[in-house]
Parts: C-alpha cells; sequence; structure tokens
C-alpha cells in the first residue's frame, strides 16, 4: 500500500515513536522528522524530490550504498526460496551455514572459531556479555560476573548494553540498570583529566594512563571477580573518539594478565569502515569476542552477529556437563533473508577490496575537514579515522569550553547542511559524518564543500 505525499505529511510522527527522540517533540512543527523517499547509491531524496549526499550512511550502515544490486538480487532469489525458517535446535538452513562459514573464513585472521548470529547491535553486545559470564562459569571460575567499560562508549539498549554504555543519556531514565558494572575513563586527548595537548608523546601517555586505570580497576574489583572489559575499537556515537595507538594493545596485555576477556564493540567499526575490515586489526589485535552489525548486511536486512574467538569455543565445545548449551538467541536468528544480503555483501566487501578503497580516499576527507578548526569559530575539535568523523563544537574554542546543552548552533549547521544537498547527523555538541564506503572522491569533495558552506553560513548569523 502506498500514500500520497498529504497522507504520509499529516501523519509523520502521529503513530510512531522513534527511536533516541521525545514522542511530542517529533510531533512539533520544525520538530518533524525528514521523509527519505528513495535512495542511489551514495543520494537519497525526501518525499519532496530534494537530493541529498547521505553523509551518514543510512545509520553507519549503508556501506554499500543504496539499492546494490547484488545485495538486492541475493534478497530477491532468497524470498523465492525460503522468506524464513529458524535456527532454533534441530533445524537450519543453506543461507545459515553458509554465511556463518563466510564470516568465520573473513575473520580467520582475527582468530575466530564460531559465529553466532542476531538481529542487530544491542543483540550481539547481549550476546558477548552473556557468553563471558558462561564461559568463566564453565572453567569453574563462578565469581568472574562483573564488566568493565570505557566512559563516552556506546553498546546498545539492552539492559545489558545500557548497562556497560558510557553516556548517561542512554541509562538514566531506566535506572537501575545491571550490577557490577564499572567504568574508566576513556582515552580521549581532547577531553581527558590527564595529559593536555595534541602531541604525539602525549597521546602515547594518556594511553598508558588510561591502559593503568583499567588494570587498577581490575585489581580493585578483584581479577578473579571480573569476566569481561568491553569498548569499541574507535568510539562512534560517543563522538568520534579515537584511542592513542598505544592504548588497544595495552589493554590486551592487561586483559591478558588477569584472565579477563576483551569484548570488541565492531557495530560500527566493522566491516571496512576504518580502512581495514575490522576495527581491532587497526592496533594489531585479537578480542575475545566481537559484536557486529549495520555494515554486515549492509543495512539492507537487520542483522547481528557476535564473533566467538578459538580460545572461548574450545571451552564450550569440551563441555560435557551439558552447562555450556548456549540458552540464548532469537526467533530470527541467521534469518534467511538478512543471511543471503551477509553473503552478498561480504563477497562485495572482499571483491571489490572496499576497506581498501577507504583507505585511499579517506586521508584527504580526514586532512580537509580537520581545516574547519581554523576556519569556524565554534569547531573545537575534528577528529576521525577512515570514513568516520566527529565535529564537536564549542562555547570557546581557546578554552575549550562545552556547548550548553540549550545551544541550537549543531541542528542549524545541519539544516543549513539539509538545505544544500547533506544529510549529516548530530548528537549532543558533534557532527557525525559516516558516508557509504563505495562514496567516491568527487562525492568526497562535494560533502566536504557543501560541509564548509553550512558552517560558514551559520558562523556569519
Amino acid at each position: 500500500m502506498s500514500s500520497s505525499r498529504e497522507a504520509l505529511e499529516r501523519d509523520n510522527a502521529q503513530y510512531l515513536w522513534h527511536p533516541m527522540a521525545h514522542p511530542q517533540a517529533m510531533k512539533a512543527e520544525g520538530g518533524r522528522p525528514d521523509i527519505i523517499a528513495r535512495g542511489e547509491g551514495c543520494w537519497v531524496w525526501d518525499i519532496t524530490g530534494h537530493k541529498l549526499l547521505d553523509g551518514v550512511a543510512g545509520l553507519w550502515s549503508s556501506n554499500l550504498g543504496h539499492s546494490c544490486k547484488p545485495v538486492r538480487d541475493a534478497i530477491v532469489a532468497q524470498l523465492d526460496e525460503l522468506p524464513f525458517f529458524n535456527t532454533f535446535r534441530g533445524t537450519t538452513h543453506p543461507r545459515a551455514i553458509e554465511a556463518s562459514r563466510a564470516l568465520v573464513e573473513l575473520m580467520q585472521p582475527d582468530g575466530v572459531a564460531a559465529v553466532m548470529f542476531s538481529n542487530g547491535g544491542s543483540d550481539a553486545v547481549e550476546g558477548a556479555l552473556k557468553l563471558a559470564r558462561q564461559y568463566h562459569k564453565l572453567r569453574g571460575h563462578k565469581d568472574r560476573s562483573k564488566f568493565i567499560a570505557l566512559r563516552q562508549g556506546y553498546h546498545g539498549v539492552h539492559f545489558g548494553g545500557m548497562s556497560v554504555n558510557g553516556n548517561t543519556n542512554f541509562r538514566r531514565a531506566y535506572e537501575p540498570l545491571l550490577p557490577g558494572v564499572f567504568h574508566i575513563d576513556s582515552p580521549w586527548l581532547y577531553r581527558n583529566g590527564y595529559v593536555c595537548g595534541t602531541g604525539p608523546q602525549d597521546a602515547e601517555e594518556l594511553g598508558r594512563l588510561v591502559a593503568a586505570q583499567l588494570e587498577r580497576e581490575i585489581v580493585f574489583q578483584g581479577p578473579d571477580t571480573v569476566a569481561a572489559f568491553i569498548a569499541e575499537p574507535i568510539q562512534g556515537a560517543g563522538g568520534v573518539i579515537v584511542p592513542p595507538a598505544n592504548f588497544w594493545p595495552l589493554v590486551r596485555e592487561v586483559c591478558s594478565r588477569h584472565g579477563v576477556l576483551l569484548i570488541a564493540d565492531e557495530v560500527v567499526t566493522g566491516f571496512g569502515r576504518t580502512g581495514h575490515l575490522f576495527g581491532t586489526r587497526l592496533w594489531g589485535v585479537q578480542a575475545d569476542l566481537w559484536c557486529l552489525a549495520k555494515g554486515i548486511s549492509s543495512g539492507y536486512v537487520p542483522l547481528g552477529a557476535t564473533a566467538i574467538s578459538r580460545q572461548v569455543a574450545d571451552v564450550f565445545d569440551a563441555d560435557t556437563s551439558g552447562a555450556g548449551q548456549v540458552t540464548h538467541g532469537y526467533t530470527y536468528s541467521a534469518h534467511p533473508v538478512a543471511a543471503a544480503a551477509a553473503i552478498a555483501t561480504m563477497k562485495i566487501l572482499v571483491e571489490q577490496d572496499i576497506p581498501g578503497h577507504v583507505a585511499r580516499v579517506s586521508p584527504a576527507f580526514q586532512q580537509r575537514l580537520r581545516g574547519l578548526v581554523q576556519r569556524v569559530p565554534f569547531v573545537g575539535d575534528v577528529r576521525g579515522h577512515g570514513l568516520m568523523l566527529g565535529i564537536e563544537m564549542v562555547a570557546d574554542q581557546a578554552q575549550r569550553t562545552p556547548l550548553p546543552k540549550t545551544s541550537d548552533i549543531p541542528a542549524r549547521v545541519a539544516r543549513a547542511a539539509y538545505r544544500r544537498g547533506l544529510m549529516v547527523r548530530v548528537s549532543g555538541p558533534n557532527l557525525i559524518l559516516s558516508p557509504p564506503l563505495v562514496i567516491t572522491e568527487a562525492e568526497l569533495d562535494v560533502l566536504c564543500s557543501t560541509l564548509e558552506a553550512a558552517f560558514d553560513e551559520v558562523a556569519a548569523q
């Protein structure tokens, strides 16, 4: 059933509660969501026919762009063959088998032995947290139930994920949350309580200090009580915070020293966004569990996955007591249509060397937009890696004074960009960019020029 433009505009936000939004605010004049009606490649069109470069890839997801024919064809073929069957104990289907093998082979350099599919990123995190606790119980360490995470981290919206989230915006309305969760500082060079400045030596020192804080927290809690440390290789929703290069290797050493599992939340960084297939490869680190979603199916059909290292898988495989049964999963785990989309996506990622393309085009993109710090008085910091970038706006650039929460500057910049034909995302004081990974150099030039013009417009007001 299709509706007229008039009907869609009338019913917009009247019946649908939107994620991360106040229902009443969505209904207010001037606050209604933009209705995106069509997509092709790196471009989308709203219901009025206004054409926009998609600077957010749907939401970190549409890595292969919109209307990618091989993925579309795989979905259609699967709908004709088998639209749905479950993978609960006793049944499976061809695409579940093929997708699991494809992902494990893709992550073979990372030491992955198995995968557990789910519906999205929050599910993938929930699965990883559960497996971490169960792993320790199977090894006879029943007291290892605690989790440590980073402030500013984002790990989804289930109770487990919210509990390890390091941003109060996603927690306060639903507290009290899961007990036994503790947070340490994020290795955020622009805003930290340890090291000022932006030199490479400062960054290294910050990496050591935060890794040492992790070790102190593990020791304080008691190493025999800590199940896992969870973090994003590069923090996404928290403002695109790139850790110092030494941080993840040091974290790996600390976790290994104390028998704590390392969970890499790669929901955003997985499948090429950093210029590597997986974010942990930036630092030459192997995690114990990986949380995957978004780019795994290029956003075409919802899918999540928890990837499991050989070390963890072997403990479950060796169990003879029955306690290794994984009593976790979903009706739609390894959904045939989603699995078909994932298989097609992973094939394209490898055959077209999408991570290599990102590595080639992103340095100029990153360098150019870093010039906004000198260009715009209310831009405090521009940071990122690959095709993920955050622009933090401030009240005072010299003092790094945060914008008041009531400031409308980020929203004004976003609307100015929209009018000029660029879709961006605002998260607090940050403007976040995450375009499709297939974006061309010419399209990146359009993105940068359009965004610069939007900032210039607001700065002149």
